[in-house]
């Protein structure tokens, strides 16, 4: 019996494509029948994708090659808006993909492809599975609750014919089967009420409904409700949470100043240090970052604080000079109490003993790595579907405070709404205080967040199951 191949497609995004990486690696390493090739697309702007390609490259993994995508002659994506770029982008290098694929999967070759496995930007890329008469799964990058909004607006539009236009900008709250409180409507993500990009989750919705199954970077433990909501749904296809998938090992894009950063934290005491990160896009307007120095200076807390300019590859860049952005004599007063860097080697800073607080954007992956080292969080979110997690970690979960649940807060944002000092302090003051419920309920979910991955833990279980499908796919 030939050995079983599966092509890995990811949005050319940094967290969805070191996320899908590491479900590589589970595989591979749990069944040696299984080997993987990933597409990768580059996306003209650089996102953090080449620092990581690069590292792949220079450590190998067995069974597992890269598979370059040659770009598409479209630019269409370059007139969408930041919500249909990437999506668009994806779409115009569906033809390229199946030309590659079909090239590699000769009848003579020692592995049989026996299936996709799609990041959920790339569902378009279904069809191509259709042809090739192979299955489709979908990985999804998020939890499992943002799952659920998706198939849950899809299926109020295309089942019950309502307009979820009429939520945009509304005081309404949602009763939806994945969530055990209402969802307002306000922390429904942007891309799934905006008038164009509505659309493309509405088709999210559809595809999904196709898919042989649908893999999740969750566990059981953390969203008891909605994976258990969503394994009961019987209109949909099966669902594996088999997280949380984390690459813990990386230190980041400046090995000395990690260093340095490292240094720092060693000096201070034990679950002392709050720290600030707002992922690729985690940039403020100089009124917020003012408002933010001001809160930390008189929180009585050291920091961390990761602050970078304005912009979509902010994540390469620094403020040349810390003084025209922050409060006068901030950096004098703050000596010592308080580190500002630029780009944040994450992982590393959370698994320090110092960190006891984390004011986050709410990316999934954030979420996910506070929970695997027991850091509480702190919710800011900016854009995607991060106010839909801050709500869900702070109401559903009880593993948050909130600084804001929604995201008008953002740089980008139309509302240009500003937070005040005295608001972001307390909250900070809440975050690291020692005994609270959260974060006792940080610390039993981090201990779980270790169970599950090991033998007969739920995400272990899920694996198999999931590994048992796809070699009799």
């Amino acid at each position: 019996m030939k050995n079983s191949e599966l092509i890995f497609v990811p949005a050319p995004v940094r967290g969805h494509l070191i996320s899908m990486v590491e479900l590589a690696k589970l595989l591979i390493n749990r069944n040696e029948s299984i080997s993987v090739t990933i597409c990768i697309m580059k996306f003209p702007y650089d996102i953090g994708v080449s620092s990581y390609m690069d590292s792949l490259s220079n450590n190998p993994i067995p069974r597992f090659s890269i598979l370059q995508i040659p770009p598409s002659n479209s630019e269409s994506y370059k007139s969408q808006s930041y919500h249909t770029m990437i999506s668009t982008f994806i779409d115009s290098h569906v033809t390229n993909v199946k030309n590659e694929v079909v090239a590699m999967t000769q009848p003579d070759r020692s592995t049989r492809l026996a299936g996709f496995v799609l990041d959920i930007f790339c569902v378009s890329m279904t069809d191509i599975a259709k042809q090739l008469n192979v299955p489709a799964y979908v990985y999804l990058t998020s939890g499992a609750s943002y799952l659920g909004i998706i198939l849950h607006l899809q299926a109020m539009v295309d089942y019950q014919k309502k307009d979820i236009s009429e939520y945009k900008d509304s005081d309404a709250q949602l009763s939806v089967p994945y969530f055990k409180n209402q969802v307002p409507a306000k922390v429904l993500p942007a891309i799934c009420l905006d008038e164009k990009a509505s659309e493309l989750t509405l088709s999210w919705g559809r595809k999904l409904r196709e898919t042989k199954g649908i893999i999740v970077n969750t566990f059981v433990e953390l969203e008891t409700y909605a994976v258990q909501s969503l394994i009961a749904d019987t209109k949909i296809p099966p669902i594996y949470a088999v997280g949380p998938n984390l690459n813990i090992t990386s230190v980041g894009q400046d090995i000395d100043e990690a260093a340095d950063v490292f240094a720092w934290l060693d000096e201070k005491p034990l679950s002392s240090v709050v720290f600030l990160c707002f992922g690729s896009y985690g940039s403020f307007l100089e009124d917020q970052v003012k408002e933010i120095a001001l809160a930390l200076e008189h929180s009585g807390h050291p920091f961390l604080w990761s602050l970078r300019p304005v912009g979509i590859e902010s994540h390469l860049k620094k403020y040349a000079n810390l003084d025209d952005i922050l409060p006068p004599g901030f950096l004098e007063r703050t000596s010592g109490i308080g580190k500002i860097i630029g780009w944040a080697p994450q992982v590393a800073v959370l698994s320090h003993r110092a960190v006891g607080g984390f004011v986050s954007h709410c990316g999934w992956n954030s979420i996910l790595e506070s929970v695997w080292f027991g850091v509480p969080l702190a919710t800011w979110p900016l854009y995607a579907e991060q106010q839909l997690n801050a709500f869900q970690v702070v109401k559903e979960l009880e593993i948050a405070v909130d600084i804001c649940i929604d995201y008008e807060h953002h740089a980008f944002s139309k509302y240009k709404v500003i937070i005040e000092a005295k608001i972001i302090e307390s909250k900070i003051r809440e975050v690291m205080k020692d005994g609270s419920d959260i974060r006792k309920r940080v610390t039993e979910i981090n201990g779980q967040s270790r169970a599950v991955m090991a033998e007969n833990g739920s995400s272990y279980i899920n694996l198999d199951r999931l590994i048992e499908d796809l070699v009799a796919a």
